[in-house]
């Protein structure tokens, strides 16, 4: 009986010791939460979102799995994301910068009228910004891209915008501080609400129209409860653009193994902003076909009217300057170093 236990226990400590060194060897595998609050059937959700998740998991060997949630499945507000990301809520996030007022100042400078030529060129130029003048405003993440979308185009219930006299007395939505400023220098009331809120804010009569770029106006029925909508020659630089983030609880990121890091790595920074901006900014076309195909009437401003427009958005550019300098910030170099880097990119 004895020789019986000693061989049961012999055998039980093998088994233990196999499943250790079984453990040792087998690589580590790590599930991460992306939270947004884009909607599943937006191109933002499609093209961008799954498309850089589906790379990730790939390049890994299926190590790194993502539980996927748009649209705030997750709970809480568009606002609350970057929050959510610090804190471990979320592993990885995408939101607008803008969503939370006067939390990243320095960044915000790419949101000034009429800064964002191409959506490429300026995505580069923002990761660059970010890392030479404001790096402190996401120490308490890991970042992985920033970028900006497309031109916003005004999109409008009752009547057309030709000029900036059009849009006086209008209640228009406005995503961020620097759109709410500029809207009122144009003359309309701005309304500020994040993109998910504006379906029923149109339909209610709560708002007048909005401003969005043209790729989402599909994904929030843009195209169906405005008739009218008015853009610039794209090459000319664009009304307004938004800053977004991409970026993982840094806890997250760190604890990963070496292997894995680099795969994130990878798959971060200058070139990974790039993409998402030309890759938003290519789905402009198709939002822009939404409406037409529905026969809305859109109207394309020319330069006499980009410039009634520019001269009317003035005072937003030396208004920033002066808060930033009030914040013991050298607003006039920011704005300036903002405007080179674009240039630059732009050139390449």
């Amino acid at each position: 009986m004895r020789l019986q236990h000693l061989v049961l226990a012999a055998a039980l400590a093998l088994g233990s010791a196999g499943q250790a060194i079984a453990q040792a060897v087998t690589p580590q595998t790590v599930t991460l939460r992306f939270h947004t609050f884009m909607a599943p059937q937006s191109a933002v959700w499609k093209e961008m979102h799954s498309v850089w998740m589906d790379r990730v998991e790939k390049e890994s060997g299926g190590r790194i799995r993502f539980e996927r949630y748009p649209a705030m499945q997750l709970g809480g507000a568009p606002a609350n994301l970057y929050d959510q990301v610090r804190d471990g809520v979320a592993d990885v996030i995408w939101t607008l910068s803008g969503y939370t007022p006067g939390r990243f100042p320095r960044s915000e400078v790419f949101e000034l009228p009429f800064l964002m030529t191409d959506p490429e060129a300026t995505s580069k130029a923002y990761w660059e910004y970010a890392q030479t003048h404001a790096a402190e405003e996401f120490r308490d993440v890991h970042l992985i891209a920033l970028h900006v979308h497309g031109p916003g185009a005004i999109h409008t219930r009752r009547r057309p915008v030709n000029s900036v006299e059009d849009l006086k007395g209008l209640k228009m939505r406005a995503p961020t501080r620097l759109t709410t400023r500029l809207l009122a220098a144009l003359g309309a009331t701005p309304v500020g609400m994040p993109v998910t809120q504006i379906p029923d804010a149109l339909s209610k009569g709560v708002i007048d129209g909005a401003v969005i770029p043209w790729e989402v106006v599909p994904a929030v029925k843009v195209d169906e409860l405005t008739k009218f909508h008015t853009e610039f020659d794209p090459k000319l630089p664009a009304l307004y653009t938004a800053t977004i983030v991409m970026a993982m609880n840094r806890a997250k990121y760190e604890a990963l193994p070496a292997d894995l890091k680099k795969v994130i790595d990878a798959n971060s920074g200058l070139q990974t902003s790039a993409w998402l901006g030309r890759t938003q900014a290519g789905a402009d076309p198709r939002g822009r076909r939404s409406a037409e195909q529905r026969g809305n009437a859109i109207t394309r401003l020319g330069q006499a009217e980009h410039e009634a427009f520019r001269k009317a958005a003035d005072r937003v550019d030396d208004e920033w300057v002066r808060e930033m300098n009030a914040r013991k910030l050298d607003g006039r170099k920011l704005l300036d170093a903002a405007r080179e880097l674009v240039r630059r990119h732009a050139a390449n």
